[in-house]
């Protein structure tokens, strides 16, 4: 799961990025609260990408996609870009969580058949 989780969270710093740059431009808002707002974004979701398989970190991962949908108010293509990483996020987790369910099968199964039979 912390692959693909991290992978989405990455895209979604480069575009936090980019619409920081964009919302400079277009607001109304000072340059300082638009870096606030964005810079804040950005760290979350890299120490996120690190902190992915600690409790609660997948909630803090669903909050963000939350704040992205909600900066549309800001940069109105961000309802969109915002719509599609939550469906990045929704399918890093959920299919993250089944490759991880898959590895721990494939390692049980491989540790049975390496410990000698005893008849």
């Amino acid at each position: 799961m912390r692959t693909l989780c991290a992978s989405t969270l990455i895209g979604e710093l480069l575009v936090i990025g980019f619409a920081g740059l964009v919302a400079m431009r277009t607001s109304d808002l000072a340059t300082g609260t638009v870096w606030a707002v964005s810079g804040t974004a950005m760290v979350l979701c890299l120490l996120l990408c690190g902190m992915i398989n600690r409790p609660g970190a997948v909630q803090v991962g669903w909050a963000l996609q939350i704040a992205l949908i909600l900066s549309g108010l800001v940069v109105p293509m961000m309802y969109f870009l915002g719509v599609v990483f939550a469906g990045l996020w929704w399918a890093s987790v959920h299919f993250g969580r089944k490759v991880d369910e898959a590895r721990a099968r494939f390692a049980a199964q491989a540790a049975e058949a390496s410990q000698p039979s005893q008849a």
